[in-house]
């Protein structure tokens, strides 16, 4: 169990610590202890300050971080204090505030990102405009909510400058989207952050509350914050202005939505006499780790300097691979996990990492060939499969009444005979929104009753039973009761997946209510619709096969960076833009920073991507690691094949002969490939793909 003991800190964490007053900026650099700090000047406050809980409010960037410093400041100094990230600490402002905006209510529904795309579809086709109206739009919306701009003010800004039609088609569509959202008492993500910004600047009574209440906050991955969220901040501290931000520029990776690592460097412009300290003890990864980090990130410019150190040992050189295609590549990565095993490393040990999800393909094939389990990350996610989001929708059209978004997903779910044009004259005839229409008396004499009549008896009988129920059996009783289950009770392996995901649902539901005593229908569904890859990121029965972006603030004890192409890690857009290109090598800065004791940096001399084959070149970022010393595999001699112009391996083996593998058996030879690189080979039934200048197959005697 971890204590409160300030000596656990270093000498720089410790001066960082003892500055309570005023505006403190901590550079931490990778693994350098920043959540200890956080935890410990929290605890700090505590006991030593004796500052009250209800005073401190600590934000951060994850719901992993988020859970992770909850749990250490309870054991460290038995306290509950306000932590969570900027949309949830958003989400609990606005479900107390959001009356004083027209038009809103605190059952407000939270929406997905395909939904927010999907009526930007149906306002673009209303208006009569291109598909490729629709990326314009949404990069308007993206522009105005970063930066919390009113929107008739930043389309005349445009217009001075660019085709005044056209733009004033986009504005008209932006108004359009938010108009629809407050019809539906609906709130994108932006929204969260964006009116709880417009209440803070309009209401000061809103304002007051939270100023005055919170003595002292503090801000975790200050980096990654935008214009509107250091704003918040900004008015948070308005009162006492005692603000504490740790952040790493090296580590901003998220401009593309946003975040501006600038903002460090406004704090001192914004602030009188900001103290500012720096964290350089590297805690997690082997001092060939670190200099791998160190010579990388030195290439950029616009950056605080700070060198990296460790007290660990020097640790293994990097293992630099040269594949030749992307099954190679994908083929060394699954046999260096099984070396690695046989060695005594977990599944979980292990990290995937890769710039773009194009390149996940193939490496997940070579781990099937392995039988590796593995998960993807920054792909679909479990609330993001259909079934899962019916069950969502239904859920949220008892929470808020005005959700014809959800609404709309499932009046014909299971189908109810209730088609496009009934819909649309249901809009027609609905004033007061659709649900609401339904469920009136006076809608017992249209010609649609019949079709949704049960839908309307079971919505009318489960809304007056919801409050004496636990959330569990609500939701039990949603899926029961609007005959859900039957629609996934057929054998085939796709309906007992999807039950299978409706059971993981449930049992979703249970653990939230057990982990928050008296939340909510609504609060389970706002922290639904808030989760991030990385919640899920724990467990030790599978390697994770991530983006870079969907790993940051996490570690594994052996990383494999794979695709270290040009145009592929860096992107090929960034080449001629320098603030891109030190985004790209923030990036790989990220990547390396995450292994602890091995890495593997991996490029392919050929690959096949977006429906053609390519020779590549090794990533600019390879050079620029300054690798001294490598730890290269060393492969089976290869020979000249007489016939071939290419490369060819000779295992020795050919098609038919048998052979025995220490994990998987005897087997028989069925396929070679035509560089002798890759064996095809029946273990009983079980076909795998190896490498054959690496699997340890040795050949039966007839």
């Amino acid at each position: 169990m971890n204590k409160y003991d300030i000596n656990s800190l270093n000498d720089e964490q410790k001066k960082a610590l003892y500055e309570t007053d005023g505006v403190v900026l901590v550079t931490a650099g990778a693994g350098s202890g920043k959540t200890r700090l956080l935890t410990h000047r929290i605890c700090y406050l505590l006991t030593e300050k004796h500052i009250s809980p209800y005073n401190i409010l600590a934000i951060t960037f994850t719901n992993k971080a988020t859970n992770e410093m909850k749990e250490r400041v309870r054991e460290m100094c038995d306290h509950n204090v306000w932590i969570s990230t900027f949309h949830s600490m958003c989400v609990r402002i606005l479900r107390q505030e959001i009356d004083f905006l027209d038009g809103y209510d605190k059952n407000f529904t939270i929406i997905a990102e395909n939904d927010r795309d999907k009526i930007i579809k149906e306002i673009v086709k209303e208006l009569e405009l291109g598909d490729d109206d629709v990326a314009k739009i949404e990069h308007h919306i993206d522009n105005i909510k970063n930066k919390g701009l009113d929107i008739e003010e930043y389309f005349l800004s445009l217009m001075r400058y660019g085709n005044e039609r056209a733009l004033k088609e986009y504005m008209r569509a932006v108004f359009m989207y938010e108009e629809r959202l407050k019809k539906n008492n609906s709130l994108d993500f932006d929204d969260l952050l964006n009116k709880t910004l417009f209440l803070f600047q309009n209401y000061g009574e809103v304002l007051s509350r939270y100023a005055n209440r919170f003595q002292y906050v503090l801000v975790d991955e200050f980096q990654d914050t935008n214009l509107v969220q250091y704003k918040l901040v900004k008015l948070l501290v308005s009162v006492h202005k005692n603000l504490f931000v740790v952040g790493d520029e090296d580590q901003c990776i998220y401009s593309w939505r946003g975040a501006n690592f600038h903002n460090i460097f406004n704090l001192k412009n914004d602030f009188d006499n900001v103290k500012v300290f720096k964290l350089e003890q590297n805690y997690r990864s082997s001092k060939n780790i670190l200099s791998l980090a160190n010579n990388v990130i030195s290439n950029n410019k616009e950056r605080l300097e700070k060198r990296l150190w460790t007290e660990k040992d020097d640790g293994l050189p990097p293992v630099v691979y040269s594949a030749f295609d992307e099954r190679d590549e994908a083929l060394f990565v699954a046999t260096e996990i099984e070396k690695l095993r046989e060695e005594g490393y977990k599944l979980s040990d292990f990290a995937v990492l890769m710039r773009i999800n194009a390149l996940s393909r193939p490496i997940e094939e070579g781990l099937l060939a392995y039988n590796i389990p593995y998960k993807v990350y920054g792909g679909l996610k479990f609330f993001e499969r259909a079934e899962i989001k019916i069950l969502l929708a239904y859920l949220s059209i008892f929470v808020n009444k005005k959700d014809e978004i959800s609404l709309l997903k499932v009046i014909n779910f299971p189908r109810r005979g209730v088609g496009d044009v009934a819909i649309n004259t249901l809009k027609l005839e609905a004033e007061d929104g659709i649900l609401n229409y339904i469920l009136s008396e006076k809608f017992k004499c249209h010609k649609l009753y019949k079709k949704l009549e049960n839908f309307v008896e079971n919505y009318r009988k489960l809304d007056k039973e919801r409050e004496n129920l636990s959330l569990y059996d609500f939701a039990k009783r949603v899926i029961k009761d609007f005959k859900i289950d039957l629609e996934y009770a057929g054998k085939d392996e796709e309906n007992i997946n999807k039950s299978r995901n409706i059971d993981s649902f449930l049992a979703s539901i249970k653990e939230f209510e057990a982990e928050n005593e008296g939340a909510t229908l609504a609060d389970y569904l706002s922290g639904v619709m808030l989760k991030s890859d990385q919640d899920d990121m724990e467990g030790d029965g599978y390697v994770s096969l991530s983006t870079v972006h969907a790993v940051k603030g996490l570690e594994f004890r052996v990383v494999f960076v794979v695709g270290l192409e040009e145009g592929i890690f860096p992107l090929s857009r960034a080449m001629n833009l320098p603030s891109e290109m030190e985004e790209e090598r923030r990036l790989m800065y990220v990547a390396i920073t995450r292994a602890e004791e091995k890495i593997y940096l991996i490029h392919a001399t050929k690959r096949f991507m977006y429906g053609k084959s390519n020779y590549e070149t090794e990533s600019q970022f390879l050079k620029e690691l300054n690798i001294v010393e490598k730890n290269l595999p060393k492969p089976k001699e290869k020979k000249k094949k007489e016939d071939k112009a290419q490369e060819f391996f000779d295992s020795g083996l050919k098609v038919g002969d048998k052979v025995i593998h220490p994990r998987f058996g005897e087997g028989e030879m069925l396929d070679i490939s035509a560089d002798g690189m890759v064996g095809k080979i029946d273990f009983s039934g079980n076909v795998k793909e190896l490498m054959l200048n690496m699997a340890k197959l040795e050949k039966m005697e007839d």
